[in-house]
């Protein structure tokens, strides 16, 4: 054992001390109105799902037009991802997360003004370049402010607003939905409003209390800065991080992680989108159908919390995530089976589970070898290519809903999505040297 003389060992608990006091402070500013942020981003990709309950009807949508306009939002974002990370980096985040958030909210509001087809698309691909940057903006962001063994627990915190955005998004917008012809406004129009704007405001408040490094938050004393300082001073020399944009082009690491956040964005979005159509197949009602959905996400808020502590705890992520979707696969795969509501609902809420907790592992793994303009343009890069997940997952249980008449074929097509992406991640062991 090496010895360590009691002087230094005061020093490192002193050190260790303030680097805790410095994250503490951090969290309690930027978490809250992040992840508050980051519940109506969510709510404003998944609300469709519930306008469709009877937006489908007064657009004249089919399932496939549905499932197209849903997720041609992810393609407006696919396509402005990387740029708009490379400006959050240029410009810092506090300037273009406020940017991006009065945008997205103002074409979330506009998706009321959609009269047909064409322009239900139209809008939904604007919302997608409003909204581009987003999500790895806000993970970039985290990963300048918290060292590395803060950092899933922190990220749950923040993605927590995924789950809980559908556990209070569900009854709200059925809520919304029965606001039909007041003002002469559809129940759908009233939801895309309401859940809508408050991006907006939330983006003058981002303006407000974002600071965009350590080195400038005045609310930190000098030696809380140093002691945050010196925890990336370390982790920087521990490991092999690319810090150039175009090195991050070549490392096959990077486009493998990709391949993987597809994968689980299609599983998760396409049985977010769809669940409250399939909830209404067995016969319910529009408010029942807000309240019933909110279950899966209920224990997939409790279980995204209980894993990410372990993880932090335990390490071992990229195996962690495998586990996560696997279990996502064989749950989904094994709900197409049963045609009682509640069997079905389990196996869905295991794969939400899975997807969900899922996701926040995997966007603790670039930032293990990417650093400075390669961490905001790679995974902007990684988030852009896996969002299309958010348009194919949509689409493709649309098109099997309709080529087969039946929900299940979806699923399944899922599940089998879902089985492909736990390979992957298993084979990114090989490359992620250091798990």
């Amino acid at each position: 054992m090496t010895y360590i003389p009691s002087d230094m060992q005061g020093a490192t608990q002193a050190t260790s001390s303030l680097e805790q006091q410095a994250v503490r402070k951090a969290a309690w500013r930027f978490i809250p109105l992040l992840a508050l942020a980051y519940f109506f981003n969510y709510l404003d990709r998944t609300s469709v799902g519930f306008a469709a309950l009877t937006m489908n009807r007064d657009l004249g949508l089919t399932a496939t037009q549905f499932g197209w306009g849903a997720g041609i939002m992810f393609a407006g974002y696919c396509l402005c991802e990387v740029p708009s990370n490379l400006a959050l980096y240029r410009f810092g985040a506090r300037r273009w997360l406020a940017r991006i958030m009065v945008t997205w909210g103002f074409f979330a509001a506009a998706t009321a003004l959609a009269t047909g087809p064409t322009s239900f698309y139209v809008i939904r691909l604007l919302l997608g370049v409003g909204e581009a940057g987003f999500f790895p903006g806000v993970i970039f962001f985290l990963a300048i402010w918290f060292p590395a063994n803060y950092r899933t627990r922190v990220l749950a915190w923040f993605t927590v607003s995924t789950p809980l955005s559908s556990l209070i998004g569900g009854p709200l917008s059925a809520w919304l939905l029965k606001l039909d012809g007041v003002l002469g406004l559809a129940g759908w129009q009233w939801m895309f409003v309401v859940e809508g704007l408050p991006a907006c405001l939330l983006g003058f408040a981002v303006l407000k209390l974002i600071v965009d490094k350590p080195e400038d938050a005045k609310w930190l004393s000098l030696e809380e800065r140093q002691a945050l300082q010196t925890a990336f001073d370390r982790e920087g020399n521990a490991s092999r991080k690319q810090k150039d944009f175009a090195a991050a082009l070549r490392d096959v690491r990077t486009y493998l992680l990709a391949a993987i956040s597809f994968g689980f964005t299609m599983g998760s979005y396409g049985i977010g989108i769809w669940l409250p159509q399939m909830l209404k197949a067995h016969g319910m009602s529009v408010t029942q159908t807000g309240w019933v959905s909110a279950v899966p996400y209920f224990f997939a808020t409790i279980a995204l919390l209980f894993w990410a502590k372990r993880v932090d705890k335990r390490g071992s992520p990229v195996a962690n995530l495998a586990v996560g979707l696997f279990i996502g696969a064989i749950a989904l795969g094994v709900s197409t089976y049963f045609q009682q509501l509640v069997p079905a609902m389990t196996g869905i809420t295991l794969a939400l589970i899975g997807t969900i907790a899922g996701r926040t592992i995997f966007y603790t793994l670039p930032a293990r070898y990417l650093s400075g303009q390669a961490a905001a343009g790679g995974l902007a890069l990684i988030n852009s290519i896996g969002a299309l997940g958010g348009f194919a997952g949509p689409y493709l249980v649309g098109f099997l809903k309709d080529s087969f008449g039946t929900f299940s074929a979806g699923m399944i097509g899922l599940a089998i999505v879902l089985g492909i992406t736990t390979l992957l991640t298993l084979l990114l062991l090989a490359f992620n040297r250091s798990d």
